[in-house]
């Protein structure tokens, strides 16, 4: 087979993937940009260009404003303390444990869940009410209630805090495999040079889990930025507006309120913020791998 006539295959191949990525996503992102400077919705017919207008109301909007400061400090909590404990347990599950492999599995298994499944589960264990599995626990050492879903300033932890539980094993079990692909011989030749567990650590391991912690912290940071399922199963982005996030405002303005086109600007500011975080990550990753390189 010549080149040209592979190259001819390959794009057939790839033609009906690379047609829905176009209509599923290209499109309406382009569609998105084009409406944020219009007066579309659903209940006013009449369409006209009105500019910066819905960006105007957007920046000038508390509302807006705080949930985008929820989604960055989401994000960015999500991404550290994830990505933290999943190295350490990696770590510590690599070693020849008996039950180590049992228990990459109850790690692992959360992550297979659905998160509105795990939104609700969380909802019932954190409640207020008598009946909550925390406060329960709480009460029987004697210790006074917790508001959790309620409280202004703890409800964005504790959603975080189940998103935490239910993905750290799923950054676990890639941490984990890269683990495998280091050359045990270099921790005989530190070993032999002195080097106690923690310089060895820091020394060997964390630089050689680049690849997977480039991935992870990626992957993290979006998945942070993008959240709705777990806000909207647990508090619907309550009590008032403290666990508003981007993509709960987006919805709510977009489909609750009709006011489509501030929807739009909305997610143009998403689209923005995600590039922008996406790229000071890739950089400092990259700043990373060029020292330990």
């Amino acid at each position: 087979m010549n080149t040209k006539h592979r190259d001819r295959v390959f794009l057939w191949m790839i033609l009906p993937a690379l047609a829905g990525f176009m209509l599923l996503f290209i499109v309406p992102t382009l569609m998105s940009f084009a409406y944020s400077i219009t007066n579309w919705s659903v209940y006013n017919p009449e369409l006209r260009i009105v500019g910066i207008k819905n960006f105007a109301q957007l920046f000038s909007d508390e509302k807006t404003m705080a949930a985008i400061g929820h989604s960055i400090k989401y994000a960015i909590l999500i991404t550290v303390i994830q990505n933290t404990l999943a190295i350490l347990f990696a770590v510590l599950l690599s070693r020849k444990l008996v039950m180590s492999n049992i228990l990459k599995s109850i790690f692992f298994l959360p992550a297979v869940l659905s998160i509105l499944v795990v939104g609700y589960l969380f909802q019932y264990i954190m409640t207020s009410a008598d009946y909550g599995l925390l406060n329960n626990i709480l009460q029987f050492f004697h210790l006074p209630p917790v508001n959790w879903l309620g409280d202004n300033n703890i409800a964005l932890y504790s959603v975080l805090a189940t998103q935490v539980w239910q993905w750290t094993g799923w950054s676990m079990v890639i941490y984990v495999a890269n683990l495998k692909s280091i050359d045990g011989s270099l921790y005989e030749a530190a070993e032999i040079d002195g080097a106690d567990k923690g310089r060895m650590f820091w020394r060997i391991t964390l630089p050689l889990l680049y690849p997977a912690t480039s991935f992870n912290v990626l992957m993290s940071l979006i998945g942070g930025l993008k959240v709705f399922d777990a806000v909207f199963a647990m508090t619907k982005g309550g009590p008032g507006y403290a666990t508003e996030t981007i993509m709960t405002t987006m919805i709510r303005e977009g489909f609750n309120s009709g006011r489509n086109a501030y929807a739009c600007a909305f997610a143009v500011i998403f689209f923005a913020i995600v590039f922008c975080m996406t790229k000071v990550i890739t950089w400092l990753l990259s700043r990373w791998e060029a020292r330990i390189s």
